[in-house]
């Protein structure tokens, strides 16, 4: 039986033994109630078994949830060990890493995450660069990076990937706009209003334009610019809709200058980390993978 198995799942399985309800295991684990949910469902659709039995709103566990129980904490403590094993004999992670990360990821989520991780093992050198989806692929593929983090799952056979966490993307315009107060997208608007994009070969452009394929009969793209900051200016500025990650535009929707506009369009996504199966994976890559499997 294969299987996707993620660390999340396992972590919320044991969450909602330990804690007693979906609830309380969500905010031990800083999740939402409803991700809480749904990764637990996941994990039972996953194994092809009920763990727990449900009653109204409680959750006990059954007979296959107890025999999994003890394996599935074994896995979670594993992790610690695994990253001790990864120690070098003196007892110092040593080493680099070569990191490529599409801009999404590379601006808004990697900067703490690497900071962290420096300043658990300072010896270690980790050089990250950032490109755009297509290109992260490309630079695993020629072995010129250790570690690909892509927006989107990776569609490149020859290599491995692992998803790593959940994004969700936002159509934004000018508080100025005429959709602003009506505060929603259609169908026909996709195909009448302007728009300022990512380049194609982003993720982000990608995951946008399967999620209008069918929908639009046109695409009316003023603009297709590689930086996140430009494309918020140019919204900002009137020229056009935009489509971007929630994590690029919190600030400004937060403060009013831009606006999020309802939309029953399918913008869920997932952030993956891409490796070349046939390059050697160091203990600072061991550890720095368990790193961001910790930090999802």
């Amino acid at each position: 039986m294969h299987t996707n198995i993620s660390f999340r799942q396992l972590q919320v399985f044991v969450a909602v033994v330990r804690e007693g309800s979906l609830g309380a295991a969500a905010q031990k684990l800083n999740l939402s109630q409803s991700a809480t949910s749904q990764s637990l469902s996941d994990l039972e659709r996953q194994l092809g078994l009920m763990l727990f039995e449900r009653l109204g709103r409680r959750l006990l566990l059954n007979d296959a949830g107890r025999r999994l129980l003890p394996r599935a904490e074994a896995l979670l403590s594993d992790l610690d060990q695994f990253v001790d094993a990864a120690v070098e004999p003196e007892g110092h992670l040593q080493g680099s890493l070569n990191v490529a990360a599409s801009a999404t990821i590379g601006n808004y989520l990697l900067p703490p995450l690497v900071g962290r991780f420096v300043e658990r093992y300072p010896q270690v050198d980790l050089h990250m660069r950032l490109l755009n989806t297509d290109e992260v692929v490309g630079e695993i593929m020629r072995f010129e990076a250790d570690l690909g983090m892509i927006e989107g799952q990776c569609t490149e056979s020859r290599l491995a990937s692992e998803v790593w966490r959940q994004d969700e993307m936002v159509v934004i315009c000018s508080p100025d706009h005429r959709l602003a107060e009506r505060g929603q997208l259609n169908d026909e608007d996709l195909s009448s209003e302007h728009w300022v994009l990512r380049e194609p070969g982003s993720g982000t452009r990608a995951m946008f334009e399967a999620a209008i394929l069918h929908r639009a009969a046109r695409l009316r793209v003023r603009m297709e610019l590689s930086q996140h900051e430009a494309i918020k200016q140019a919204v900002r500025a009137g020229f056009g809709l935009g489509c971007m990650s929630r994590l690029t535009v919190a600030g400004e929707l937060q403060r009013g200058e831009l606006v999020s506009l309802e939309n029953d369009l399918h913008l869920s996504r997932t952030f993956s980390l891409i490796w070349h199966p046939d390059r050697y994976r160091s203990p600072v890559w061991q550890a720095f993978k368990v790193f961001l499997r910790e930090t999802a």
